[in-house]
């Protein structure tokens, strides 16, 4: 009779989400000390003995000690004793014939003591819930080997679909956006860049550059070994056991990988915006593959390798890269730009068309981008999706307004410049800030990212071709600084400026400023030895013939 108890109630539990306790399991007991005091009450044995008992005739049962500390007074001393006065308890338990594993030492609890502290003095111990025991169950800080029955189905068919939907944005979606803003001379050379950065990034991202970005290690580079060639990354189909990511322990980490893959196909990608018409096929391919191992990925880890990356360790805020991805990639852009030096000749747009197509599938791609980046199918990427569509609607209309107010017309390459501009300044900040946050960002970015690429680049002088540096390098600036300013806790655990953390903004300002400084080093000594080498640019010749023909060729008609 006991057994078929027992078994009912684990369904019980089962149907509840894990949360229930068995139905003949002992009652609580409550265990209460002296003021200022722990020291356990001569009869704490005999008032925890049901609950032994129990938890060593019931397999895989655990018990639960739960400390309570009064929040009002000295923080820390109240805390100090909770923990001691609940080890206390412990070791009650070790003593009775509890071995270490089966106890579950719960987080105290902070409540008012008030003049009476009686209940701020107390211990609980109970059967653990399998919330309780997930609770207290620390988190893996490396790749682990686990059942797939730990696997969540939804999280990985969401994973699934987001890594499509990013790599979308690359092939045909940016693609297309850049295709269309260049001459019809140079269409075909152009598209044929965010193909070629796919395929050569995919190889690069299974050798070395997942390694460096997303296993443990030093503050600035994972691995450079572990997971070379995506050695370890198993499936064990008879035994049933899949390798998962720390950073991702719901889906398997040949998901993630490549979900991360498709971020770090279209990094490099966003660069070439910014020396369109007028750089080598080969020195192109050359740039994108050495600054996809020595800048994106070292940059990837450093903000999103939780355990050691050196801005991940510093509280410094980037949902889905504002920093990673466009600063990084503005930065570069603007390095080739002025390495490169400026077009000899420039013409009207192709075709606004495609750049429309283009720009249209990066906003529907970017929900996989940013809601994508929660690495799972819950509330949070329901937010990051519901800001992110948010932000580049008010980006979008704000920047139309601003150029019908500056040039007398409203453009479609302006309104689709614009979107872009929301999606990038809400990408950092997707998964910490409201919809109020969200608007905000979007208006700030519509205008500043208009500014970028008209008053900033006639200030500077500089031919950033299809603006890539004014688009994402500043776009990804306000974004990771207002991220600091509208970040909401109970959205993303961390509070912004609007909630009293004023800190939150020095700590994006400095992520924001080392990216900048880092990318910029490394993208110039990269250039100027391609240049050495083999040369940046097409010769005059090349350029007023066009790419297409010269490079590939081919034509458009």
């Amino acid at each position: 009779m006991r057994k078929l108890l027992v078994l009912l109630a684990l369904i019980g539990a089962f149907v509840a989400g894990g949360t229930a306790i068995a139905a003949d399991a002992p009652a609580m007991a409550k265990l209460y000390f002296d003021s200022g005091k722990a020291d356990v009450a001569a009869d704490a044995a005999k008032t925890v003995a049901p609950l032994v008992d129990y938890a060593k005739a019931t397999k895989d049962a655990k018990i639960a000690v739960v400390g309570y500390t009064d929040k009002t007074g000295d923080a820390a001393a109240n805390a100090e004793l909770a923990k001691n006065r609940a080890n206390a308890v412990k070791a009650i338990l070790t003593a009775g014939g509890i071995d270490d594993p089966m106890i579950v030492m719960v987080k105290p609890v902070e409540i008012t003591g008030g003049p009476d502290d009686k209940e701020a003095r107390r211990v609980e111990v109970m059967i653990a819930t399998a919330d309780q025991i997930a609770a207290a169950t620390p988190a893996p800080t490396a790749p682990v080997l686990i059942g797939v029955d730990k696997l969540n189905s939804g999280d990985t068919a969401w994973m699934l679909a987001s890594t499509a939907l990013v790599l979308l944005m690359t092939i045909p979606g940016l693609a297309l956006f850049y295709g269309g803003m260049v001459r019809k001379k140079n269409v075909l050379a152009t598209v044929m860049q965010s193909f070629a950065i796919t395929c050569l990034v995919t190889m690069l991202w299974v050798i070395i550059g997942y390694s460096i970005a997303f296993i443990p290690g030093g503050p600035f580079f994972g691995s450079f070994t572990e997971r070379l060639f995506l050695n370890g990354m198993v499936f064990m189909k008879e035994a049933g056991k899949v390798e998962v990511s720390h950073l991702a322990t719901t889906i398997p980490e040949s998901v993630y990988m490549t979900f991360q893959m498709t971020f770090a196909i279209i990094t490099p990608a966003l660069i070439c915006g910014a020396f369109a018409d007028r750089m080598k096929f080969s020195a192109m391919l050359w740039f994108m593959g050495l600054w996809s191992v020595l800048v994106y990925s070292p940059i990837a880890h450093m903000m999103w390798e939780s355990t050691s990356g050196f801005w991940a360790t510093r509280g410094v805020l980037d949902f889905a890269g504002g920093t990673v991805v466009h600063i990084n990639s503005g930065v570069a852009g603007l390095m080739a730009c002025l390495v490169l030096g400026k077009r000899k000749d420039t013409g009207p747009a192709h075709n606004m068309v495609l750049t429309f197509i283009g720009a249209s599938l990066l906003w529907v791609g970017w929900f996989g981008f940013n809601a994508g980046s929660a690495v799972s199918a819950g509330m949070q990427a329901g937010m990051a999706m519901t800001v992110t569509h948010m932000a580049t609607a008010a980006a979008a209309f704000t920047w139309m307004l601003v150029e019908w107010m500056m040039r007398g017309k409203p453009t479609v390459v302006g309104i689709c410049t614009g979107a872009v501009a929301g999606l990038v300044a809400i990408t950092p900040a997707s998964g910490f800030v409201g919809p109020i946050g969200s608007l905000c960002i979007g208006i700030a970015a519509g205008i500043l990212c208009y500014w970028g690429c008209t008053g900033l680049k006639h200030m500077l002088g500089y031919d950033d071709a299809l603006d890539a540096f004014g688009v994402h390098a500043v776009g990804g600036a306000v974004g990771a600084l207002l991220t600091g300013v509208f970040a909401v806790e109970q959205y993303g655990g961390t509070a912004g400026l609007i909630e009293g953390n004023a800190v939150q903004v020095l700590n994006q300002a400095e992520g924001i400023v080392i990216v900048f400084v880092y990318d910029a080093i490394v993208s110039l000594i990269i250039l100027k030895v391609i240049d050495i080498f083999i040369g940046l640019r097409v010769s005059d010749e090349v350029e007023r013939e066009g790419l297409d023909l010269a490079l590939h060729g081919e034509t458009v008609h």
